[in-house]
């Protein structure tokens, strides 16, 4: 069974492509993407794991560290750390945990039986510095992520947690934010000083603040 939001994410300690990792240690203060895939040397996971390298500035910009997981061993990992690099044009720059023994996938619920004939399914994981799980997603092994979209999550996330505001439909950052019907009125008039629009007393719109 997967995680569910809320829930604390496991630790664990496994062996990855920069050496031995502590999941805890390795986050710190940091939020986190843990994202799996189901072996070495898969055509999508191939261009997935470039597209994060060349997104490492963003994810770091957003106090973010990724992690990747796969049920191969090292010496695959090191073998197709070479052929990303020549494929997409950037090298691996995030560690890659080796989970031959399947327990890490195991105890995130990456393992899908009925979903494909490959062990595990492709999912995503972002981590607050509270170690909760924020959200959970699985992709089918025919449809590459799309780590823009993930990068949108983890900028709404911290938003929120910064400022009791949810973001609406298809928000990317700078758009109007949602105040928490959670906040009543005063509490806003001080929260917001720029003031809201109310469209239903459940709906209050609001100028985006910042996120720090």
């Amino acid at each position: 069974m997967t995680l569910q939001l809320g829930e604390v994410a496991p630790n664990f300690k496994a062996d990855s492509t920069d050496g031995p990792l502590d999941f805890y240690e390795y986050l710190g203060s940091s939020w986190g993407v843990l994202f799996s895939h189901p072996a070495d040397f898969t055509p999508v996971c191939t261009t997935e794991l470039g597209r994060v390298a060349a997104l490492k500035p963003e994810f770091e910009n957003r106090n973010t560290k990724v992690i990747g997981l796969s049920v191969d061993g090292l010496a695959d990992h090191t073998s197709w750390s070479r052929d990303i690099a020549e494929t997409q044009g950037t090298a691996l720059n995030f560690p890659l945990i080796a989970d031959q023994n399947r327990k890490i996938a195991g105890t995130y619920g990456m393992i899908h039986p009925n979903a494909s004939s490959t062990l595990t399914v492709r999912s995503v994981f972002i981590i607050a510095p509270d170690k909760t799980v924020k959200l959970t997603l699985t992709y089918p092994a025919s449809t590459g992520r799309n780590f823009d979209e993930i990068l949108r999550v983890i900028d709404s996330l911290q938003l929120s947690a910064q400022h009791s505001v949810a973001t609406p439909a298809d928000w990317k950052v700078g758009d109007d934010v949602i105040i928490s019907p959670s906040i009543s009125d005063d509490e806003a008039a001080s929260k917001f000083p720029l003031g809201w629009k109310t469209l239903k007393p459940y709906l209050r719109i609001t100028a985006q603040p910042t996120i720090n």
